[in-house]
Protein backbone atom coordinates (compact mmCIF):
# COMPACT_ATOMS: atom_id res chain seq x y z
CA UNK A 1 0.00 0.00 0.00
CA UNK A 2 1.49 3.38 -0.99
CA UNK A 3 1.93 6.36 1.34
CA UNK A 4 -0.74 8.29 -0.60
CA UNK A 5 -3.23 5.43 -0.15
CA UNK A 6 -2.41 5.25 3.54
CA UNK A 7 -2.99 9.00 3.96
CA UNK A 8 -6.30 8.82 2.09
CA UNK A 9 -7.42 5.90 4.25
CA UNK A 10 -6.54 7.77 7.42
CA UNK A 11 -8.48 10.82 6.20
CA UNK A 12 -11.57 8.75 5.47
CA UNK A 13 -11.36 7.09 8.90
CA UNK A 14 -11.12 10.47 10.61
CA UNK A 15 -14.19 11.70 8.72
CA UNK A 16 -16.08 8.54 9.73
CA UNK A 17 -15.58 9.33 13.42
CA UNK A 18 -13.60 7.70 16.20
CA UNK A 19 -12.59 4.04 15.87
CA UNK A 20 -14.30 2.22 18.72
CA UNK A 21 -12.97 -1.19 17.72
CA UNK A 22 -10.42 -1.40 20.51
CA UNK A 23 -12.98 -0.38 23.14
CA UNK A 24 -15.50 -2.97 21.94
CA UNK A 25 -12.85 -5.69 21.78
CA UNK A 26 -11.65 -4.90 25.29
CA UNK A 27 -15.19 -4.86 26.65
CA UNK A 28 -15.83 -8.23 24.99
CA UNK A 29 -12.79 -9.71 26.67
CA UNK A 30 -13.81 -8.41 30.10
CA UNK A 31 -17.37 -9.68 29.65
CA UNK A 32 -16.19 -13.18 28.70
CA UNK A 33 -13.79 -13.24 31.62
CA UNK A 34 -16.57 -12.30 34.06
CA UNK A 35 -19.06 -14.66 32.39
CA UNK A 36 -16.83 -17.67 33.01
CA UNK A 37 -14.67 -16.55 35.91
CA UNK A 38 -17.38 -15.57 38.41
CA UNK A 39 -19.25 -18.91 38.60
CA UNK A 40 -16.07 -20.99 38.46
CA UNK A 41 -14.43 -18.77 41.09
CA UNK A 42 -17.35 -19.11 43.49
CA UNK A 43 -17.44 -22.86 42.86
CA UNK A 44 -13.80 -23.14 43.90
CA UNK A 45 -14.32 -20.86 46.90
CA UNK A 46 -17.20 -22.97 48.25
CA UNK A 47 -15.48 -26.29 47.52
CA UNK A 48 -12.49 -25.33 49.70
CA UNK A 49 -14.37 -23.67 52.57
CA UNK A 50 -16.66 -24.64 55.42
CA UNK A 51 -19.91 -22.98 56.51
CA UNK A 52 -17.96 -20.34 58.44
CA UNK A 53 -15.85 -19.48 55.37
CA UNK A 54 -12.61 -21.03 56.68
CA UNK A 55 -10.36 -22.85 54.22
CA UNK A 56 -10.71 -26.63 54.50
CA UNK A 57 -10.42 -29.92 52.63
CA UNK A 58 -13.20 -31.50 54.69
CA UNK A 59 -15.67 -31.34 51.79
CA UNK A 60 -13.45 -33.57 49.66
CA UNK A 61 -12.81 -35.86 52.61
CA UNK A 62 -16.57 -36.27 52.94
CA UNK A 63 -16.74 -37.38 49.31
CA UNK A 64 -14.18 -40.11 50.02
CA UNK A 65 -15.57 -41.23 53.38
CA UNK A 66 -19.33 -41.16 52.76
CA UNK A 67 -20.50 -44.11 50.59
CA UNK A 68 -23.59 -42.16 49.49
CA UNK A 69 -21.27 -39.52 48.00
CA UNK A 70 -18.58 -41.89 46.72
CA UNK A 71 -20.81 -44.40 44.94
CA UNK A 72 -22.26 -41.88 42.42
CA UNK A 73 -18.72 -41.22 41.17
CA UNK A 74 -18.14 -44.92 40.47
CA UNK A 75 -21.61 -45.30 38.95
CA UNK A 76 -21.11 -42.29 36.67
CA UNK A 77 -17.82 -43.54 35.22
CA UNK A 78 -19.21 -47.05 34.70
CA UNK A 79 -22.32 -45.61 33.07
CA UNK A 80 -20.39 -43.26 30.80
CA UNK A 81 -18.00 -46.01 29.69
CA UNK A 82 -20.84 -48.35 28.70
CA UNK A 83 -22.78 -45.56 26.98
CA UNK A 84 -19.71 -44.56 24.95
CA UNK A 85 -19.12 -48.19 23.91
CA UNK A 86 -22.70 -48.88 22.80
CA UNK A 87 -23.11 -45.45 21.17
CA UNK A 88 -19.99 -46.12 19.08
CA UNK A 89 -21.14 -49.68 18.36
CA UNK A 90 -24.47 -48.40 17.01
CA UNK A 91 -23.23 -45.27 15.22
CA UNK A 92 -20.10 -46.59 13.50
CA UNK A 93 -21.84 -49.01 11.08
CA UNK A 94 -24.51 -46.41 10.35
CA UNK A 95 -21.91 -43.72 9.61
CA UNK A 96 -20.02 -46.06 7.30
CA UNK A 97 -23.21 -47.10 5.49
CA UNK A 98 -24.30 -43.49 4.98
CA UNK A 99 -20.90 -42.05 3.99
CA UNK A 100 -19.25 -44.90 2.08
CA UNK A 101 -21.96 -47.09 0.50
CA UNK A 102 -24.81 -46.74 -2.00
CA UNK A 103 -27.40 -47.16 0.77
CA UNK A 104 -30.86 -46.04 -0.44
CA UNK A 105 -32.01 -42.75 1.09
CA UNK A 106 -28.57 -41.87 2.49
CA UNK A 107 -29.36 -38.16 2.71
CA UNK A 108 -32.64 -38.77 4.49
CA UNK A 109 -30.96 -41.10 6.99
CA UNK A 110 -28.25 -38.50 7.65
CA UNK A 111 -30.88 -35.77 8.13
CA UNK A 112 -32.94 -37.90 10.51
CA UNK A 113 -29.91 -38.85 12.58
CA UNK A 114 -28.90 -35.20 12.81
CA UNK A 115 -32.50 -34.20 13.65
CA UNK A 116 -32.31 -36.29 16.80
CA UNK A 117 -30.16 -33.48 18.27
CA UNK A 118 -33.33 -31.42 18.53
CA UNK A 119 -34.87 -34.03 20.84
CA UNK A 120 -33.89 -33.25 24.43
CA UNK A 121 -32.46 -36.37 26.12
CA UNK A 122 -34.77 -35.88 29.12
CA UNK A 123 -37.79 -35.92 26.79
CA UNK A 124 -36.45 -39.07 25.17
CA UNK A 125 -36.14 -40.65 28.62
CA UNK A 126 -39.77 -39.79 29.37
CA UNK A 127 -40.84 -41.25 26.02
CA UNK A 128 -39.07 -44.49 26.92
CA UNK A 129 -40.86 -44.42 30.28
CA UNK A 130 -44.11 -44.48 28.32
CA UNK A 131 -42.75 -47.32 26.17
CA UNK A 132 -40.93 -49.52 28.69
CA UNK A 133 -41.97 -48.80 32.27
CA UNK A 134 -42.19 -52.27 33.85
CA UNK A 135 -45.88 -52.11 34.75
CA UNK A 136 -47.45 -49.58 32.39
CA UNK A 137 -45.09 -49.42 29.40
CA UNK A 138 -46.67 -49.88 25.98
CA UNK A 139 -44.07 -52.45 24.88
CA UNK A 140 -44.34 -54.43 28.12
CA UNK A 141 -48.13 -54.45 27.95
CA UNK A 142 -47.99 -55.62 24.35
CA UNK A 143 -45.50 -58.33 25.34
CA UNK A 144 -47.79 -59.60 28.11
CA UNK A 145 -50.80 -59.61 25.79
CA UNK A 146 -48.95 -61.59 23.11
CA UNK A 147 -46.97 -64.00 25.29
CA UNK A 148 -49.12 -64.36 28.38
CA UNK A 149 -46.02 -63.76 30.52
CA UNK A 150 -46.25 -62.06 33.91
CA UNK A 151 -42.77 -60.52 33.84
CA UNK A 152 -41.96 -57.35 31.95
CA UNK A 153 -39.92 -57.66 28.77
CA UNK A 154 -37.91 -54.49 29.55
CA UNK A 155 -37.43 -52.57 32.79
CA UNK A 156 -36.38 -49.06 31.84
CA UNK A 157 -35.92 -48.18 35.54
CA UNK A 158 -32.58 -49.96 35.81
CA UNK A 159 -28.90 -49.35 35.18
CA UNK A 160 -29.16 -51.18 31.86
CA UNK A 161 -32.24 -49.19 30.90
CA UNK A 162 -30.41 -45.93 31.60
CA UNK A 163 -27.40 -47.07 29.53
CA UNK A 164 -29.74 -47.91 26.65
CA UNK A 165 -31.59 -44.58 26.68
CA UNK A 166 -28.46 -42.49 27.04
CA UNK A 167 -26.75 -44.43 24.23
CA UNK A 168 -29.73 -43.63 21.99
CA UNK A 169 -29.19 -39.89 22.46
CA UNK A 170 -25.39 -39.84 22.43
CA UNK A 171 -24.94 -42.04 19.35
CA UNK A 172 -25.72 -39.07 17.04
CA UNK A 173 -22.57 -37.31 18.31
CA UNK A 174 -20.46 -40.29 17.25
CA UNK A 175 -22.35 -40.48 13.96
CA UNK A 176 -21.75 -36.83 13.02
CA UNK A 177 -18.05 -36.85 13.94
CA UNK A 178 -17.46 -40.11 12.09
CA UNK A 179 -19.44 -39.28 8.93
CA UNK A 180 -17.58 -35.99 8.62
CA UNK A 181 -14.27 -37.86 8.85
CA UNK A 182 -15.36 -40.52 6.33
CA UNK A 183 -16.52 -37.81 3.90
CA UNK A 184 -13.04 -36.27 3.97
CA UNK A 185 -11.08 -39.46 3.24
CA UNK A 186 -10.00 -39.09 -0.43
CA UNK A 187 -10.60 -41.90 -2.87
CA UNK A 188 -6.97 -41.71 -4.03
CA UNK A 189 -5.80 -43.64 -0.99
CA UNK A 190 -8.34 -46.40 -1.50
CA UNK A 191 -7.63 -46.51 -5.24
CA UNK A 192 -3.93 -46.98 -4.53
CA UNK A 193 -4.71 -49.97 -2.33
CA UNK A 194 -6.90 -51.39 -5.08
CA UNK A 195 -4.15 -51.00 -7.65
CA UNK A 196 -1.87 -52.98 -5.34
CA UNK A 197 -4.35 -55.85 -5.39
CA UNK A 198 -6.46 -55.33 -2.26
CA UNK A 199 -10.09 -56.38 -2.41
CA UNK A 200 -12.89 -53.98 -1.44
CA UNK A 201 -13.35 -55.38 2.08
CA UNK A 202 -9.60 -55.43 2.68
CA UNK A 203 -9.48 -51.76 1.58
CA UNK A 204 -12.15 -50.98 4.15
CA UNK A 205 -10.22 -52.85 6.88
CA UNK A 206 -6.72 -51.67 6.03
CA UNK A 207 -7.27 -48.12 4.70
CA UNK A 208 -10.68 -46.64 5.49
CA UNK A 209 -11.10 -47.84 9.07
CA UNK A 210 -7.58 -46.92 10.26
CA UNK A 211 -7.99 -43.41 8.86
CA UNK A 212 -11.41 -43.07 10.52
CA UNK A 213 -10.28 -44.53 13.85
CA UNK A 214 -9.24 -41.18 15.42
CA UNK A 215 -12.66 -39.73 14.62
CA UNK A 216 -14.35 -42.82 16.08
CA UNK A 217 -12.37 -42.46 19.30
CA UNK A 218 -13.09 -38.72 19.42
CA UNK A 219 -16.80 -39.37 18.92
CA UNK A 220 -16.79 -42.02 21.65
CA UNK A 221 -15.16 -39.51 23.99
CA UNK A 222 -17.90 -37.00 23.21
CA UNK A 223 -20.48 -39.68 24.01
CA UNK A 224 -18.62 -40.44 27.26
CA UNK A 225 -18.68 -36.76 28.21
CA UNK A 226 -22.36 -36.39 27.39
CA UNK A 227 -23.24 -39.44 29.48
CA UNK A 228 -21.16 -38.12 32.35
CA UNK A 229 -22.68 -34.61 32.48
CA UNK A 230 -26.34 -35.31 31.62
CA UNK A 231 -28.82 -34.66 34.41
CA UNK A 232 -32.29 -35.23 32.93
CA UNK A 233 -32.09 -38.87 31.88
CA UNK A 234 -30.50 -40.08 35.17
CA UNK A 235 -32.95 -38.01 37.23
CA UNK A 236 -35.90 -39.55 35.39
CA UNK A 237 -34.68 -43.17 35.21
CA UNK A 238 -31.95 -43.69 37.83
CA UNK A 239 -33.67 -42.19 40.88
CA UNK A 240 -36.73 -44.50 40.62
CA UNK A 241 -34.24 -47.37 40.26
CA UNK A 242 -32.60 -46.36 43.55
CA UNK A 243 -29.18 -45.06 42.49
CA UNK A 244 -27.52 -41.69 41.86
CA UNK A 245 -25.10 -40.32 39.30
CA UNK A 246 -22.84 -37.35 40.06
CA UNK A 247 -25.24 -34.86 38.48
CA UNK A 248 -28.30 -36.10 40.38
CA UNK A 249 -26.29 -36.19 43.61
CA UNK A 250 -25.12 -32.61 43.15
CA UNK A 251 -28.74 -31.57 42.62
CA UNK A 252 -29.85 -33.55 45.69
CA UNK A 253 -27.24 -31.79 47.83
CA UNK A 254 -29.03 -28.51 47.13
CA UNK A 255 -32.34 -29.85 48.37
CA UNK A 256 -33.36 -29.51 52.02
CA UNK A 257 -31.16 -29.33 54.01
CA UNK A 258 -28.85 -27.70 51.43
CA UNK A 259 -25.14 -28.51 51.52
CA UNK A 260 -23.62 -26.05 49.02
CA UNK A 261 -20.01 -26.64 50.12
CA UNK A 262 -20.24 -30.40 49.59
CA UNK A 263 -22.16 -29.88 46.34
CA UNK A 264 -19.39 -27.62 45.04
CA UNK A 265 -16.76 -30.20 46.01
CA UNK A 266 -18.75 -32.95 44.23
CA UNK A 267 -19.03 -30.80 41.10
CA UNK A 268 -15.30 -30.14 40.81
CA UNK A 269 -14.26 -33.70 39.80
CA UNK A 270 -16.84 -33.53 37.01
CA UNK A 271 -15.29 -30.29 35.79
CA UNK A 272 -11.71 -31.60 35.97
CA UNK A 273 -12.51 -34.87 34.19
CA UNK A 274 -14.36 -32.97 31.46
CA UNK A 275 -11.35 -30.71 30.88
CA UNK A 276 -8.99 -33.71 30.78
CA UNK A 277 -11.15 -35.68 28.34
CA UNK A 278 -11.55 -32.71 26.01
CA UNK A 279 -7.76 -32.34 25.99
CA UNK A 280 -7.40 -36.05 25.19
CA UNK A 281 -9.97 -35.70 22.41
CA UNK A 282 -7.96 -32.86 20.89
CA UNK A 283 -4.79 -34.94 21.06
CA UNK A 284 -6.49 -37.90 19.39
CA UNK A 285 -7.78 -35.78 16.53
CA UNK A 286 -4.50 -33.93 16.17
CA UNK A 287 -2.06 -36.85 16.28
CA UNK A 288 -3.37 -38.86 13.35
CA UNK A 289 -4.59 -37.71 9.99
CA UNK A 290 -3.73 -37.45 6.32
CA UNK A 291 -2.95 -34.81 3.73
CA UNK A 292 -3.39 -34.78 -0.02
CA UNK A 293 -0.18 -33.90 -1.85
CA UNK A 294 -0.07 -32.64 -5.41
CA UNK A 295 -3.65 -31.68 -6.18
CA UNK A 296 -7.30 -32.06 -5.41
CA UNK A 297 -8.42 -35.28 -3.78
CA UNK A 298 -10.83 -37.53 -5.60
CA UNK A 299 -14.40 -38.00 -4.46
CA UNK A 300 -15.00 -40.94 -2.11
CA UNK A 301 -15.84 -44.20 -3.87
CA UNK A 302 -19.13 -45.67 -2.70
CA UNK A 303 -19.15 -49.36 -1.93
CA UNK A 304 -21.86 -51.15 -3.90
CA UNK A 305 -23.96 -53.17 -1.46
CA UNK A 306 -25.82 -55.09 -4.14
CA UNK A 307 -28.33 -57.50 -2.61
CA UNK A 308 -27.44 -56.21 0.85
CA UNK A 309 -28.83 -52.69 0.20
CA UNK A 310 -32.30 -53.31 1.59
CA UNK A 311 -31.32 -55.45 4.59
CA UNK A 312 -28.77 -52.79 5.58
CA UNK A 313 -31.42 -50.09 5.16
CA UNK A 314 -33.74 -52.12 7.38
CA UNK A 315 -31.09 -52.29 10.12
CA UNK A 316 -30.44 -48.54 9.81
CA UNK A 317 -34.16 -47.77 10.17
CA UNK A 318 -34.32 -50.10 13.16
CA UNK A 319 -31.56 -48.13 14.85
CA UNK A 320 -33.30 -44.84 13.96
CA UNK A 321 -36.49 -46.16 15.54
CA UNK A 322 -34.85 -46.12 18.98
CA UNK A 323 -34.17 -42.36 19.34
CA UNK A 324 -36.78 -41.12 16.85
CA UNK A 325 -39.68 -43.21 15.56
CA UNK A 326 -40.69 -45.10 18.71
CA UNK A 327 -40.27 -42.16 21.17
CA UNK A 328 -42.10 -39.71 18.88
CA UNK A 329 -44.92 -42.21 18.34
CA UNK A 330 -45.16 -42.78 22.12
CA UNK A 331 -45.36 -39.04 22.82
CA UNK A 332 -48.02 -38.50 20.17
CA UNK A 333 -50.06 -41.44 21.45
CA UNK A 334 -49.80 -40.30 25.07
CA UNK A 335 -50.82 -36.75 24.11
CA UNK A 336 -54.20 -37.91 22.78
CA UNK A 337 -54.88 -40.91 25.04
CA UNK A 338 -56.66 -41.25 28.35
CA UNK A 339 -54.24 -44.03 29.29
CA UNK A 340 -50.85 -43.92 27.50
CA UNK A 341 -50.49 -47.70 27.55
CA UNK A 342 -54.09 -48.31 26.54
CA UNK A 343 -55.24 -49.41 23.08
CA UNK A 344 -55.18 -46.90 20.25
CA UNK A 345 -58.94 -46.83 19.68
CA UNK A 346 -61.79 -44.33 19.88
CA UNK A 347 -62.60 -45.20 23.49
CA UNK A 348 -59.08 -44.26 24.62
CA UNK A 349 -58.71 -41.13 22.50
CA UNK A 350 -59.21 -37.77 24.20
CA UNK A 351 -58.42 -34.08 23.90
CA UNK A 352 -58.36 -33.67 27.67
CA UNK A 353 -54.57 -33.51 27.88
CA UNK A 354 -54.39 -30.78 25.25
CA UNK A 355 -57.21 -28.85 26.91
CA UNK A 356 -55.57 -29.14 30.32
CA UNK A 357 -52.16 -27.97 29.13
CA UNK A 358 -53.31 -24.97 27.10
CA UNK A 359 -56.46 -23.90 28.96
CA UNK A 360 -56.12 -24.98 32.59
CA UNK A 361 -52.46 -25.50 33.50
CA UNK A 362 -51.28 -22.19 34.94
CA UNK A 363 -47.58 -22.69 34.13
CA UNK A 364 -47.93 -23.29 30.38
CA UNK A 365 -48.10 -19.73 29.13
CA UNK A 366 -45.34 -18.46 31.39
CA UNK A 367 -43.06 -21.41 30.60
CA UNK A 368 -43.47 -20.97 26.85
CA UNK A 369 -42.86 -17.24 27.15
CA UNK A 370 -39.79 -17.68 29.36
CA UNK A 371 -38.36 -20.41 27.12
CA UNK A 372 -38.67 -18.60 23.83
CA UNK A 373 -37.74 -15.17 25.21
CA UNK A 374 -34.56 -16.75 26.54
CA UNK A 375 -33.99 -18.77 23.36
CA UNK A 376 -34.35 -15.75 21.04
CA UNK A 377 -32.34 -13.34 23.21
CA UNK A 378 -29.59 -15.82 24.00
CA UNK A 379 -29.32 -16.91 20.37
CA UNK A 380 -29.14 -13.31 19.16
CA UNK A 381 -26.71 -12.07 21.83
CA UNK A 382 -24.61 -15.23 21.66
CA UNK A 383 -24.32 -15.09 17.87
CA UNK A 384 -23.28 -11.43 17.99
CA UNK A 385 -20.70 -12.15 20.67
CA UNK A 386 -19.42 -15.22 18.82
CA UNK A 387 -19.17 -13.20 15.60
CA UNK A 388 -16.92 -10.59 17.23
CA UNK A 389 -14.70 -13.18 18.91
CA UNK A 390 -14.50 -15.38 15.79
CA UNK A 391 -13.51 -12.32 13.75
CA UNK A 392 -10.70 -11.48 16.12
CA UNK A 393 -9.56 -15.10 16.30
CA UNK A 394 -9.61 -15.62 12.53
CA UNK A 395 -8.03 -12.29 11.59
CA UNK A 396 -5.83 -11.79 14.69
CA UNK A 397 -7.41 -8.34 14.84
CA UNK A 398 -6.12 -7.41 18.28
CA UNK A 399 -3.46 -8.39 20.81
CA UNK A 400 -4.67 -11.23 22.98
CA UNK A 401 -6.95 -12.70 20.29
CA UNK A 402 -5.68 -16.18 21.18
CA UNK A 403 -6.68 -15.68 24.83
CA UNK A 404 -10.11 -14.44 23.73
CA UNK A 405 -10.50 -17.54 21.58
CA UNK A 406 -9.71 -19.68 24.63
CA UNK A 407 -12.33 -17.85 26.73
CA UNK A 408 -15.00 -18.38 24.08
CA UNK A 409 -14.19 -22.09 23.87
CA UNK A 410 -13.63 -22.76 27.60
CA UNK A 411 -17.34 -23.15 28.56
CA UNK A 412 -17.46 -26.35 26.51
CA UNK A 413 -15.58 -27.94 29.42
CA UNK A 414 -18.12 -26.78 32.05
CA UNK A 415 -20.98 -29.26 32.55
CA UNK A 416 -24.39 -27.63 32.84
CA UNK A 417 -25.00 -28.81 36.40
CA UNK A 418 -21.58 -27.47 37.46
CA UNK A 419 -22.26 -24.11 35.84
CA UNK A 420 -25.68 -24.03 37.51
CA UNK A 421 -24.05 -24.55 40.90
CA UNK A 422 -21.49 -21.83 40.20
CA UNK A 423 -24.09 -19.30 39.03
CA UNK A 424 -26.34 -20.09 41.99
CA UNK A 425 -23.46 -19.44 44.39
CA UNK A 426 -22.34 -16.30 42.53
CA UNK A 427 -25.67 -14.52 42.15
CA UNK A 428 -27.68 -15.35 45.27
CA UNK A 429 -25.89 -12.64 47.26
CA UNK A 430 -24.58 -9.11 46.71
CA UNK A 431 -23.36 -7.02 45.14
CA UNK A 432 -25.41 -8.34 42.19
CA UNK A 433 -28.37 -10.59 43.02
CA UNK A 434 -29.83 -12.21 39.90
CA UNK A 435 -31.34 -15.38 41.34
CA UNK A 436 -35.08 -15.40 40.76
CA UNK A 437 -34.83 -13.46 37.49
CA UNK A 438 -34.47 -14.47 33.86
CA UNK A 439 -31.05 -12.78 33.80
CA UNK A 440 -29.35 -15.62 35.65
CA UNK A 441 -30.81 -18.13 33.19
CA UNK A 442 -29.72 -15.91 30.31
CA UNK A 443 -26.14 -15.87 31.62
CA UNK A 444 -26.17 -19.63 32.13
CA UNK A 445 -27.52 -20.40 28.67
CA UNK A 446 -25.17 -17.90 27.03
CA UNK A 447 -22.15 -19.47 28.74
CA UNK A 448 -23.13 -23.03 27.83
CA UNK A 449 -24.06 -22.37 24.20
CA UNK A 450 -21.45 -19.76 23.20
CA UNK A 451 -18.81 -22.34 22.08
CA UNK A 452 -21.23 -23.86 19.55
CA UNK A 453 -21.78 -20.57 17.71
CA UNK A 454 -18.13 -19.61 18.03
CA UNK A 455 -16.89 -22.84 16.44
CA UNK A 456 -19.46 -22.54 13.66
CA UNK A 457 -18.49 -18.94 12.85
CA UNK A 458 -14.75 -19.52 13.17
CA UNK A 459 -15.06 -22.19 10.49
CA UNK A 460 -17.21 -19.86 8.35
CA UNK A 461 -14.56 -17.12 8.39
CA UNK A 462 -12.27 -19.40 6.39
CA UNK A 463 -14.54 -18.96 3.38
CA UNK A 464 -14.17 -15.16 3.37
CA UNK A 465 -10.87 -13.88 1.99
CA UNK A 466 -9.27 -11.14 4.11
CA UNK A 467 -8.70 -9.00 1.00
CA UNK A 468 -12.39 -8.04 1.00
CA UNK A 469 -12.02 -6.62 4.49
CA UNK A 470 -8.71 -4.95 3.62
CA UNK A 471 -10.42 -3.13 0.76
CA UNK A 472 -13.01 -1.80 3.18
CA UNK A 473 -10.27 -0.67 5.55
CA UNK A 474 -8.46 1.12 2.71
CA UNK A 475 -11.66 3.03 2.00
CA UNK A 476 -11.70 4.30 5.57
CA UNK A 477 -14.00 1.92 7.49
CA UNK A 478 -12.90 0.75 10.93
CA UNK A 479 -12.99 -2.91 11.96
CA UNK A 480 -16.50 -2.82 13.42
CA UNK A 481 -17.98 -1.13 10.35
CA UNK A 482 -16.17 -3.64 8.13
CA UNK A 483 -17.48 -6.53 10.20
CA UNK A 484 -21.05 -5.21 10.08
CA UNK A 485 -21.20 -4.15 6.42
CA UNK A 486 -18.84 -6.54 4.64
CA UNK A 487 -18.00 -9.66 6.62
CA UNK A 488 -21.28 -10.44 8.41
CA UNK A 489 -23.44 -10.38 5.23
CA UNK A 490 -20.95 -12.73 3.54
CA UNK A 491 -21.23 -15.07 6.54
CA UNK A 492 -25.04 -15.13 6.44
CA UNK A 493 -25.31 -18.92 6.32
CA UNK A 494 -22.80 -19.41 9.16
CA UNK A 495 -24.46 -16.72 11.29
CA UNK A 496 -27.89 -18.31 10.91
CA UNK A 497 -26.46 -21.77 11.59
CA UNK A 498 -24.80 -20.49 14.78
CA UNK A 499 -28.05 -18.81 15.81
CA UNK A 500 -29.95 -22.06 15.32
CA UNK A 501 -27.43 -24.04 17.35
CA UNK A 502 -27.85 -21.72 20.33
CA UNK A 503 -31.64 -21.62 19.97
CA UNK A 504 -31.89 -25.43 19.98
CA UNK A 505 -29.45 -25.69 22.88
CA UNK A 506 -31.43 -23.26 25.05
CA UNK A 507 -34.76 -24.98 24.42
CA UNK A 508 -33.38 -28.42 25.36
CA UNK A 509 -31.19 -27.34 28.31
CA UNK A 510 -32.23 -28.79 31.68
CA UNK A 511 -29.07 -29.28 33.77
CA UNK A 512 -28.40 -25.60 34.49
CA UNK A 513 -32.05 -24.55 34.30
CA UNK A 514 -33.16 -26.93 37.05
CA UNK A 515 -30.60 -25.33 39.38
CA UNK A 516 -31.46 -21.73 38.52
CA UNK A 517 -35.20 -21.56 37.78
CA UNK A 518 -37.74 -20.41 40.35
CA UNK A 519 -41.54 -20.56 40.29
CA UNK A 520 -41.69 -17.39 38.16
CA UNK A 521 -38.79 -18.20 35.85
CA UNK A 522 -39.45 -21.84 34.95
CA UNK A 523 -38.78 -22.85 31.38
CA UNK A 524 -40.40 -25.72 29.50
CA UNK A 525 -37.67 -28.23 30.33
CA UNK A 526 -38.09 -27.60 34.07
CA UNK A 527 -41.90 -27.73 33.88
CA UNK A 528 -41.72 -31.06 32.05
CA UNK A 529 -39.29 -32.38 34.65
CA UNK A 530 -41.63 -31.28 37.47
CA UNK A 531 -44.63 -32.87 35.77
CA UNK A 532 -42.74 -36.13 35.42
CA UNK A 533 -42.33 -36.26 39.20
CA UNK A 534 -46.11 -36.00 39.52
CA UNK A 535 -46.62 -38.71 36.86
CA UNK A 536 -48.75 -36.64 34.47
CA UNK A 537 -47.50 -38.27 31.26
CA UNK A 538 -50.34 -36.93 29.10
CA UNK A 539 -49.53 -33.31 29.91
CA UNK A 540 -45.80 -33.99 29.46
CA UNK A 541 -46.45 -35.48 26.02
CA UNK A 542 -48.48 -32.45 24.92
CA UNK A 543 -45.82 -30.01 26.14
CA UNK A 544 -43.03 -32.10 24.62
CA UNK A 545 -44.67 -32.36 21.22
CA UNK A 546 -45.48 -28.63 21.23
CA UNK A 547 -41.89 -27.80 22.17
CA UNK A 548 -40.52 -29.98 19.37
CA UNK A 549 -42.93 -28.55 16.78
CA UNK A 550 -42.12 -24.94 17.65
CA UNK A 551 -38.38 -25.68 17.68
CA UNK A 552 -38.47 -27.41 14.29
CA UNK A 553 -40.62 -24.57 12.89
CA UNK A 554 -38.28 -21.81 14.10
CA UNK A 555 -35.14 -23.61 12.93
CA UNK A 556 -36.78 -24.46 9.60
CA UNK A 557 -37.80 -20.83 9.10
CA UNK A 558 -34.32 -19.60 9.98
CA UNK A 559 -32.76 -22.05 7.54
CA UNK A 560 -35.21 -21.03 4.83
CA UNK A 561 -34.38 -17.38 5.35
CA UNK A 562 -30.66 -18.15 5.28
CA UNK A 563 -30.94 -20.49 2.33
CA UNK A 564 -28.73 -23.06 4.04
CA UNK A 565 -31.17 -25.94 4.18
CA UNK A 566 -30.09 -28.48 6.73
CA UNK A 567 -26.44 -27.47 6.69
CA UNK A 568 -25.98 -26.91 10.40
CA UNK A 569 -22.83 -28.13 12.09
CA UNK A 570 -23.20 -29.95 15.37
CA UNK A 571 -20.85 -29.97 18.34
CA UNK A 572 -20.90 -31.28 21.94
CA UNK A 573 -23.29 -29.90 24.42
Amino acid sequence: MTAIALNEAEQRRSLAGPDLSGLVLGATALFLLALIGLPVGWLLAYAFSDKAGAVTLANFQALLDDPTLREPLVTTFSLASLVAFFAALAAAPMAWAVARTDLPGRRAVRAMMTASFVTPPFLGAIAWEILAAPNSGILNKLWRDLSGADEALVNIYSFGGLVFVMACYTAPYVFVVLTNALDRIPADLEDAAGILGAGRWKIVRSVTLPLALPALLAGALVAFLQAMILFGSPAILALPAGFHTVTTKVYALFQFPPKPQVAAAAALPLLLVTVALLWIQGRIIGRRGFAVVGGKAGEPRLLVLGAWRWPVLGLVLLVLALPLFLPYAALLKAAVSRIPSGPFDAANLTLTNISFVFLEFSQTQRAFANTFILAFTTATAGTGLALIVAYMAARRAAPGAKALEFLATAPIAIPGIVLGVGLFLAYTRGPVVLYGTLWILFLGFLTIELPAAFQQLRASFRSVHPELEEASRILGADRLVTLRRITAPLLKSGVIAGWCLIFIGVVRELSAAVMLATSNTKVLSVVIYDLNESGNLGAIAVLGVAMLLVTFAVVGLANWVAGVGAGIGIRKT
